[in-house]
């Protein structure tokens, strides 16, 4: 018991020592993450769905928020200045989206919506310029170990609201309000933990028992789909690894991982009931395919530019795009439930095309930074995670979204020079 009392001790010295000059910070980027999380909407608001009642109050909740965004902004302001120039393709996607507001169905809703984005992405870019890899990953590890500890808590104490009562009865979910957005968020937390542990070797027994921790979360949440996404992560993280031991094979595993992609792009495209079993899914991805129906079919007459960022789910007019789009999937769709639907109905063909190579850079930079042993070990596991995402799931330019947030941070973070804190707070 003293050996561990010892141990613990040390611990917390090395903790203070480490964060003495950037408490504030670390206080700052978890809150910011935790917010954007929305772990906190189901427990506030009801499992059933946020009522428009709420919505307001809802909204007013980020606002603190923004501010820690905010003031990480403000201490790292010339890492900040360095990042804008050298993301002009994020910054033109973002431009589109306030363009829209021009051609927008609802220019008042795209307004309201494109304020939302604008501190999304500030806090991602203010995190990104703020901490050094090793410090970044462990500010995200403490963001996902509080929703951890939250979802262990409401699930052993109060199973009506930390397990799913309907549908997948039994499955965890913890403060979320679906099974498969838990499962998706702990496999993300997993490789953040792991991150932080691989970065931050003295501390390594502490990060690794916590990624454990969100590995059986995910595994509670009987997700395919977030099973998946871990077994991406911790791949990701063993080529990390393995890069590390010598150029040579960073470079054979760096187009081993390239190749890897292509043939799962193919397989998706020839073979796509592969991967729908793979997932758990039938062939209409649970109607989903359905909802992709309709996309097309609104879009004839508006392939360019699209409807107007953020705005067609939420115009329940007779004659709106979604009244069209409801009719043809045969159910009320609140969002395209993939990335590249989306974003081509909000944005039109030249919004993809932008998306397209924000990703495709995003790929570029985590893939050239494995062969130069550079940068973090959650890019390359994390923009695994994504991609697989974004098939199904609407993450994209979303507004007060983590994952939209880790995207925009893993970018940012991966085109800044050198690795180093920014003034200390």
């Amino acid at each position: 018991m003293s050996r561990f009392n010892s141990g613990l001790a040390s611990f917390w010295r090395d903790v203070r020592a480490d964060w003495r000059d950037g408490w504030l910070s670390l206080l700052c980027g978890v809150g910011v993450l935790l917010a954007f999380s929305q772990a906190w909407e189901a427990p506030l608001f009801g499992y059933n769905g946020t009522p428009e009642s709420a919505s307001g109050l809802a909204r007013a909740f980020y606002y603190p928020f923004y501010l820690g965004g905010l003031y990480l902004a403000m201490v790292s302001w010339r890492q900040m200045a360095s990042a804008l120039w050298r993301t002009p393709l994020l910054l033109g996607l973002l431009g589109l989206c306030a363009a829209s507001y021009l051609w927008s169905i609802d220019p008042s809703g795209t307004l309201r919506r494109l304020m939302a984005l604008g501190m999304t992405v500030l806090a991602a870019y203010a995190l990104a310029a703020r901490f050094s890899w090793a410090r970044l990953t462990e500010v995200l590890g403490a963001a996902f170990i509080v929703m951890m500890a939250a979802s262990y808590v409401l699930a052993i104490a109060f199973p009506h609201l930390g397990r799913m009562q309907d549908l997948f009865v039994g499955a965890w979910r913890g403060p979320w309000i679906e099974k498969n957005n838990f499962g998706a968020m702990m496999a993300i937390g997993f490789t953040a933990a792991g991150a932080a542990a691989l970065n931050n070797p003295h501390r390594r027994i502490f990060w690794w028992t916590m990624a454990a921790g969100m590995a059986a979360l995910v595994l509670l949440s009987t997700s395919k789909t977030a099973l998946v996404s871990l077994a991406v992560g911790m791949a990701g993280l063993g080529v990390i690894m393995l890069a590390r031991r010598g150029p040579v094979l960073a470079v054979l595993l760096t187009w081993a991982s390239l190749s890897g992609l292509l043939l799962i792009g193919g397989v998706l495209l020839l073979e796509p009931s592969f991967a729908f079993k793979l997932l758990g899914k039938d062939a209409t991805l649970t109607g989903r395919t359905f909802i992709w129906e309709g996309i097309a079919h609104v879009m004839e007459g508006h392939q360019r530019l699209g409807y107007g960022y953020g705005v067609v789910w939420t115009d329940e007019a007779p004659y709106a795009p979604l009244a069209r789009i409801t009719q043809i999937a045969g159910f009320r769709a609140y969002h395209a439930h993939s990335c590249w639907y989306e974003t081509w109905l909000g944005l039109g063909i030249v919004g993809l095309s932008v998306w397209a190579c924000v990703f495709a850079e995003a790929w570029l930079k985590a893939l050239y930074r494995t062969a130069r042993a550079e940068g973090g070990y959650f890019a390359l596991p994390f923009l695994g995670i994504y991609s697989l995402s974004s098939l199904t799931e609407s993450m994209t330019l979303g507004w007060n979204d983590v994952r939209w947030c880790l995207f925009v941070l893993v970018l940012v973070k991966l085109s800044l020079p050198g690795d180093k804190d920014a003034l200390k707070s």
